[in-house]
């Protein structure tokens, strides 16, 4: 089992900290409401003891082997775990006669699926077919471009999502807390578990080793935001085949895009991934940069970026590879703005703290009798009336005053937006005294 034993000592377990925090309840599990659900059809298959062949596809650290041993112990099915990396035909047959052996269907769940050949594959088929083997198995790639035919109709695909950040947050306080039985003086401040949650890009298990790294680091310490980006950083160099840090090299990347070097863009994208990075990560990290640093100053930029990763989700590497190079130049020479950026923190900053005020009644809606009648969309102006579509009605809650959110820049397409607001704004003033209804 990979959960500690009673009156083991964290330094007595030599399994990761991410195995011993592995969930062993359904509900336990973060950010996977769709299989977790109680009334669900995944909750009810465990709770009827029913294991079928599946794939589980998602990023890593997302549940894919937390679920497959719950379908297991909930079958009550012996569980062998093999990883297509290493594993090939003589380790599946291992599993095969340890079945035969006992007379009993084993789960094989075989990590990274999609590593194993056609020939490979086909092995599972007659195993399947007899009852032999229950097949799980967990790849990052889409099913669909890597597994064959035959194999896929035997699999339920199950797809899983990267995990919120709020859902990490939650898996790293219930591992200081498990921390904090052996070390009752390791604490981590919320700026520093906010922090750990965000950089971990939905990957429980990578969150999780970050927080053991600060706790091997000093057991006795209160950890606050400066010191666990210190102590992280210095870890990551000392894993990364390159002996640079997985943070420094992502930050030299988005910033030399948002400098506009594209020559030095595509070198730090190469870097990352001739260092073993994961694409999709970067694809994702790509789509952020089109949406903060170029916004709307050039809009078919999230559109390309968004392309790149599908290009990559259908190709795969190293094919698939080449689109985050073209949309990574793209990006770096776009035009750039983060007024969109802008906006959106300030408009959630207002929000905060504005939550408690009603909408307008003249924006309410007024489906019923009895919402017309009490005045909701009295006095609302239907834009479409207008010949210049302006009206002069007020948006914002009545006790909130108009404020400018989006402040668009003199660059690219944002430069016609700022055009068209300050335009806006002149029609409506225009209006309100009375010298623009004709």
């Amino acid at each position: 089992m990979n959960m500690a034993l009673p009156g083991l000592q964290l330094s007595d377990v030599q399994v990761p900290f991410a195995h011993r925090l592995r969930p062993s309840k359904l509900e336990d599990v973060q950010g996977q409401i769709d299989y977790t659900d109680p009334t669900g059809w995944f909750a009810h298959a465990l709770q009827e003891g029913r294991a079928m062949s599946c794939v589980f596809w998602g990023p890593p650290g997302v549940g894919k082997t937390t679920l497959a041993k719950m379908m297991a112990e909930h079958a009550n099915m012996p569980f062998a775990q093999l990883s297509a990396v290493s594993a090939g035909k003589k380790e599946v047959q291992d599993v095969v006669a340890q079945a035969k052996q006992t007379g009993k269907t084993y789960l094989l769940f075989l990590d990274e699926i999609h590593r194993f050949n056609k020939a490979q594959q086909d092995v599972l088929l007659p195993y399947l077919e007899d009852g032999t083997l229950v097949l799980v198995g967990a790849t990052t790639e889409n099913p669909s471009f890597t597994l064959n035919n035959a194999l896929l109709s035997r699999c339920r695909v199950i797809v899983l999502k990267a995990l919120s950040v709020d859902a990490v947050r939650t898996i790293l306080e219930r591992g200081v807390l498990v921390l904090q039985d052996d070390a009752p003086l390791f604490f981590v401040e919320d700026s520093a578990l906010n922090w750990l949650a965000q950089a971990a890009d939905g990957d429980a298990r990578y969150a999780l080793n970050a927080l053991e790294s600060i706790f091997d680091a000093d057991k006795q310490q209160t950890w606050d935001l400066e010191a666990v980006e210190k102590q992280w950083q210095r870890k990551q160099a000392k894993y990364d085949r390159d002996g640079d840090s997985h943070y420094d090299l992502i930050s030299a990347l988005h910033k030399s895009i948002r400098s506009s070097d594209a020559d030095a863009a595509v070198y730090w994208l190469a870097r990352m991934l001739e260092g073993g990075e994961e694409p999709l990560y970067l694809a994702r990290r790509l789509i952020r940069m089109a949406t903060e640093d170029i916004g709307l100053a050039d809009p078919k930029a999230l559109t390309l970026a968004l392309n790149a990763q599908r290009m990559f989700e259908i190709l795969g590497s190293p094919e698939g590879e080449q689109g985050l190079f073209e949309v990574t130049l793209y990006l770096a020479l776009a035009p750039k703005s983060n007024a969109a950026y802008m906006a959106e923190k300030a408009a959630r900053r207002l929000a905060k703290e504005t939550q408690h005020l009603d909408a307008p009644t003249h924006l309410k809606n007024a489906p019923t009798k009895l919402m017309k009648d009490i005045g909701h969309g009295d006095g609302y102006q239907y834009a479409h009336n207008e010949n210049d579509a302006v009206v002069t009605q007020k948006h914002f809650p009545d006790d909130v005053e108009e404020v400018r959110l989006f402040e668009p820049v003199e660059r690219g397409f944002e430069k016609i937006l700022a055009e068209r607001k300050a335009w806006l704004q002149a029609r409506r003033d225009e209006k309100r005294e009375g010298k623009g209804n004709e």
